[in-house]
């Protein structure tokens, strides 16, 4: 299960860092996956990754104090908005639609309450 972890938190690395160049594609998810695929596959690989430039200048304030830059909340926000949004619109099953709708707005009470903007 480590490997799977472990390839996992690569993988999302990739996405992440590609991100940092592609403006349509969000960092800070793909970032937050690596961190906890990498916590849960290596302290090596974990200690290396919160040690890096990318981690410092993207996860760092998040994940110490709770807070987020304007634009990369909006990015984080938009990008998940549009997964969901695509996702109601596939599912036929009413059950799953509520649920979606749910997470639609538990998303937004969160960010809106709980995540600050700087």
């Amino acid at each position: 299960m480590k490997y799977i972890y472990l390839l996992l938190g690569s993988v999302s690395l990739g996405f992440g860092t590609l991100g940092v160049i592609l403006p349509i594609l969000p960092t800070v998810p793909f970032l937050l996956l690596t961190a906890y695929f990498y916590s849960k596959s290596s302290d090596k690989f974990y200690h290396w990754f919160i040690n890096t430039k990318i981690y410092k200048k993207y996860l760092e304030d998040f994940i110490e104090t709770r807070t987020m830059k304007r634009r990369s909340k909006w990015q984080l926000m938009i990008f998940v908005d549009i997964i969901l949004v695509i996702s109601f619109i596939m599912v036929d099953f009413i059950p799953a639609k509520i649920i979606i709708i749910l997470l639609f707005i538990l998303k937004h009470y969160y960010f809106f309450r709980y995540v600050q903007t700087v």
